[in-house]
């Protein structure tokens, strides 16, 4: 597969050249750890192995990734394994996609609070669907829901939301059945938007009596008590954004959009189309506006672009995909299995989503490991003959160009 003309690597060590070794000064360890990954991944610093063709014997290096779930040349492995695991939960029902968005000041209070507020987010999402679900006015269930954390727009801007897939439907409180949701609908939306506000509002407040919130800069005056109080009641009497999608064609279509969702980063980087040292020029897209004018391209100051780009690492450890009801990994497996049972010999009976997320899946393919098996050269089977260690200096001289197969003239 073709190497993309620029990488968020190259625009990390420009920056790393033109500014010093006090560049990133005051960035988090997370961070740092991000950055570094990022720019060994994939070269001599990480070392890798040396492979040779069974049938013409060219030689090519293959250089280890760096796993970083930050780096644009490591998602699509990750993805792969997660969704052939997630084959096995499959149900033949509708599913729907839901979004709960943060509100931009609530967003504000997140970027320096990212464990306590991000978690909080999970908690208050993950109640408002079991909540509702189980109310016998609206189903009176059990729900199940795969929950994934983004923290970005399309401009890399902070913007943090959690997108939810969801089966149409859930056990019954007892257990002893399957309980449908009405046809093309999922749960109504604004019910789903007052009780997350509540719920996340008064997370917020919990957290701030304990002293988990910390303020800095404009911020600070929030750290005082009737602060925060006045912000949160100011949030209060506004509409928060939930969005609840149309159902997906099926099953597949659905592990073809988590594909898209799961693994994703803020940027990857195929949508960078331009580096001159100095800045960067990358492709965006415009929820606002439809059709072809949805797409265009942003010009950012390196170091804007890099600062954009830091917004986005999670803290160590912070799992950004999350299981929740019947799908929680503690009774996924019998769950799964005891629903089956019930739906056996089901279809599901949904629509064809609407999709125009044409750039999405071109990226989804664009980012995916290199397949180092298959000889450039021939076509023919690549194996490894030799493992090379972390920053081994090798002879460039002896590993040759693919050179192009020669034709039989007779």
């Amino acid at each position: 597969m073709l190497r993309p003309s620029f990488e968020v690597a190259d625009i990390v060590r420009g920056l790393r050249a033109s500014l010093g070794p006090g560049w990133g000064e005051g960035l988090s360890r997370d961070q740092r750890r991000a950055l570094s990954a990022i720019e060994a991944c994939r070269t001599a610093r990480l070392g890798g192995h040396r492979n040779e063709c069974e049938d013409c014997g060219h030689v090519a290096i293959a250089y280890n990734s760096c796993r970083n779930r930050h780096c644009p040349k490591c998602q699509a492995a990750a993805a792969h394994h997660w969704l052939e695991a997630r084959q096995r939960d499959l149900l033949p029902v509708a599913y729907y996609h839901v979004v709960f968005t943060l509100p931009s000041a609530i967003a504000d209070i997140a970027y320096a609070n990212k464990r306590a507020v991000y978690g909080a987010l999970f908690k208050a999402v993950a109640e408002t669907l079991q909540m509702i679900g189980a109310d016998p006015k609206h189903l009176g269930a059990k729900l199940g829901a795969v929950l994934v954390l983004h923290t970005w727009g399309s401009a890399m801007t902070h913007h943090p939301h959690i997108h939810g897939v969801v089966p149409g439907g859930g056990l019954s409180l007892d257990g002893t059945k399957w309980v449908d949701c009405r046809k093309r609908f999922f749960l109504p939306v604004r019910v789903l938007s007052r009780l997350f506000r509540r719920l996340m509002c008064e997370r917020l407040e919990r957290l701030h009596a304990t002293g988990a919130l910390k303020f800095y800069g404009r911020h600070e005056a929030l750290a005082g008590k009737g602060a925060i109080a006045a912000l949160l009641k100011r949030e209060r009497r506004r509409e928060w954004v939930v969005y609840a999608k149309r159902p997906f064609a099926g099953p597949q279509q659905v592990l073809a959009y988590l594909s898209r969702y799961t693994h994703r980063i803020a940027i990857s980087n195929s949508r960078i189309t331009a580096f001159d040292g100095k800045r960067v020029t990358f492709r965006v897209k415009n929820y606002r506006k439809d059709g072809s004018d949805r797409y265009g391209v942003m010009t950012l100051d390196a170091k804007e672009f890099m600062r954009r780009f830091l917004l986005h690492v999670l803290p160590a450890s912070f799992h950004r995909i999350r299981h929740i009801g019947f799908l929680a990994n503690t009774n996924r497996v019998d769950a799964v299995a005891r629903i089956r049972e019930m739906l056996a010999g089901r279809m599901p009976d949904c629509d064809a989503p609407e999709t125009n997320d044409r750039q999405n899946d071109q990226e989804k393919v664009q980012e995916t490991t290199p397949d180092h098996a298959i000889c450039s050269c021939c076509g023919g089977r690549m194996i490894m003959v030799e493992i090379i260690p972390k920053n081994a200096v090798l002879d460039p001289s002896a590993f040759p160009p693919p050179q192009a197969p020669a034709i039989d003239s007779s």
